[in-house]
């Protein structure tokens, strides 16, 4: 199945903070779209905050979702319709699911929230679906396309924005609800539009490496490739050819920046290229990367401007066809990179073991499937929770329980989330801190003039007295 028979899948979130354990989403809006961008489907849900969960003031600032506060639609409903949807969208057509700096943020934050749920977590990435991170798309136009797409400066030095909301004022979109979830799919979609009516083979370029195997034809393509990135605001372009790729890690593979000359190090020894590949960094020859996240790449053939490099595209090639016929130099990368000793610090808390704990058995994960059947029978869904293998999902089953089913939830359950928000309201941790919201929500009600500002405080503060432990 090619991009061009997939659905695409705007989505955003709105949170109540940026800690990716710790923080909620409180509202998720995504749009379905066929690939001329015409609107199918959409969804746009909200839900109050967890009990435990710990609103920050900024953040509430940014969204404005104060009314969130009170509303009646659980987090575990959210998610649940969430998951519902998403899967009933990509049941007949496989998905591209397109976020906005989702690879760092709201795609991490939406795969705690389904693991912590009892939902399969890699939804937007598996069942033939793919993910593009329009974000880093953007990278690589800024570098490479500003003639077809141009972008706001972010202030008189020559820096450019690559914000959402600035590219879309920028090119005449209205953003009266930006930080809206919903209003900021119509966003996207309304930037892809502009972008796929000035530069459709631009715009198809990254739908088709939306996906692994997009990735890998695209690195394995003859001729080099264009890397864009956009660091402290200024854009940087490096000639790229693939040369390598991790054994025991797939996802993980090597870039050669061309503007190394390959003579100088295709016949370095194994531990010269072992030191490269370990010491990482932007100014080196090699260069990592991820095929399971946007790569901000597209081929050469594609740039207009043939003296956008300091070195003439004749000569990045024979430097690109030097990299891929030496097989030599490819295996030593690939070695490098298998041979590197990764290690993940254990987490301290069930809210971060998303990637440390393992994938579910096929016992718990049946064990889900009653779950959610049974979700307005809390008997047996304590029973379930009693005979989960893994101890997370055991956690995440009681505390679903707990706040579905107060009076009806055993007594060792209920202590079990007793200790849970009397720790989260009366202690600072990396869940952040109760104390510290209300003091840091006051001293913003005394900075800011503005009514609407007041307001979002005001309420914000409130609902953090409200919920203090005394």
């Amino acid at each position: 199945m090619t991009a061009q028979d997939r659905a695409l899948i705007f989505y955003d979130t709105e949170t109540t903070g940026i800690n990716k354990d710790f923080s909620q989403i409180i509202q998720c809006g995504s749009i379905k779209t066929n690939l001329k961008l015409n609107t199918l489907a959409s969804q746009n849900i909200s839900s109050s905050p967890l009990p435990w969960i710990i609103p920050q003031p900024k953040a509430f600032l940014t969204n404005k979702k104060t009314h969130l506060f009170n509303i009646n639609n659980s987090h575990y409903q959210m998610i649940k319709d969430i998951h519902l949807q998403w899967r009933e969208w990509t049941q007949d057509i496989e998905g591209i699911f397109i976020s906005y700096n989702g690879h760092s943020f709201d795609d991490e934050l939406l795969r705690r929230q389904f693991f912590s749920n009892l939902f399969e977590p890699y939804i937007t990435n598996t069942n033939g679906n793919s993910r593009l991170d329009l974000m880093l798309m953007m990278h690589n136009i800024a570098t490479f396309f500003q003639s077809s797409f141009e972008f706001p400066l972010f202030n008189d030095d020559g820096r450019i924005s690559y914000k959402l909301e600035d590219i879309a004022k920028f090119h005449g979109i209205r953003t009266d609800d930006a930080h809206d979830a919903e209003a900021d799919c119509k966003l996207m979609i309304e930037v892809c539009k502009i972008l796929s009516d000035k530069s459709p083979e631009i715009f198809n370029s990254f739908l088709k490496i939306s996906s692994k195997q997009g990735v890998m034809e695209l690195l394995r393509s003859s001729g080099f490739l264009a890397l864009g990135e956009i660091f402290r605001r200024h854009v940087f372009s490096y000639p790229v050819v693939f040369c390598g790729s991790d054994k025991n890690r797939p996802n993980d593979i090597a870039l050669f920046d061309l503007s190394y000359d390959p003579d100088d190090i295709i016949d370095l020894d194994f531990i010269e290229i072992n030191k490269i590949i370990q010491s990482g960094g932007r100014d080196t020859p090699i260069k990592k990367y991820k095929i399971n996240k946007t790569i901000p790449i597209c081929h050469s053939n594609l740039i207009e401007n043939k003296n956008i490099f300091d070195i003439s595209f004749d000569e990045l090639n024979k430097r690109a066809l030097k990299i891929q016929n030496n097989q030599d130099f490819i295996d030593k990368v690939s070695q490098a990179l298998s041979d590197r000793m990764v290690s993940f610090k254990d987490p301290e808390h069930v809210e971060g073991s998303i990637y440390s704990g393992g994938f579910a058995s096929f016992k718990d994960k049946d064990l889900m499937q009653q779950f959610h059947l049974l979700i307005d029978d809390p008997d047996n869904l304590i029973k379930i929770s009693r005979n989960f293998e893994d101890d997370r999902y055991r956690i995440f089953a009681e505390r679903i329980i707990s706040y579905l089913y107060p009076s009806q939830t055993p007594e060792d359950i209920q202590n079990r989330y007793k200790e849970l928000i009397d720790e989260r309201l009366s202690s600072d941790g990396p869940w952040g801190s109760l104390k510290k919201a209300i003091d840091e929500t006051e001293l913003l009600l005394e900075d800011n003039d503005d009514s609407e500002k007041q307001e979002i405080l005001n309420s914000t503060l409130k609902y953090l007295k409200s919920i203090r432990i005394s």
